[in-house]
């Protein structure tokens, strides 16, 4: 047998490289359930502690402060942890998974709204004229739905605004 090739036979391609097992993916629906059974084990299975100590202490943190006597704004802190939780195990988790893929991340890059910074300096202040004294949240128990009404009507004329400018945009 010789080394050279007949005139039918073709070259042989060169031995490729062996490819890296992809590395598992995180299930959205998991991380969901995970989360369902308690708000921060979601984020734990995604790798993310610190979120899920977040959401760890503010569940738990409003239950507690609930439960002392302070229901009025810590009672609506409870199901906002919860589902909070769940969304953001389930969002993270595709996250993580169009990462891996190196899927384009356009939602991952936009800055964080300062609008949550202002809710917090607002509950801050507002908690802290309680405790002084200065504020008696009890007596504006009764009135509470005129921030769901305002959050509402806010959440409306954003949605409006960004739907006539972005029609405006594309003409």
């Amino acid at each position: 047998m010789s080394d050279e090739m007949s005139p039918n036979e073709s070259p042989r391609a060169p031995a490729l490289p062996p490819v890296e097992a992809p590395r598992p993916t995180k299930s959205p629906v998991l991380a969901a359930a995970l989360t369902f059974l308690f708000p921060g084990v979601g984020q734990i299975y995604n790798g993310q502690a610190t979120k899920a100590l977040v959401f760890f202490a503010a569940f738990v943190g409003s239950i507690s402060l609930s439960a002392s006597g302070q229901a009025m704004p810590f009672a609506f802190g409870i199901p906002f942890a919860f589902f909070y939780s769940l969304i953001d195990a389930y969002r993270s988790a595709v996250l993580i998974n169009a990462r891996r893929a190196g899927e384009p991340l356009e939602s991952a890059d936009e800055p964080a709204s300062p609008a949550w910074g202002f809710t917090l300096i607002g509950l801050g202040v507002v908690l802290l004229l309680n405790n002084l004294g200065w504020l008696d949240l009890a007596s504006l128990r009764r009135f509470w739905p005129i921030l769901l009404i305002v959050a509402g009507g806010l959440i409306v004329y954003g949605a409006v605004k960004r739907r006539d400018g972005g029609a405006g945009s594309g003409a």
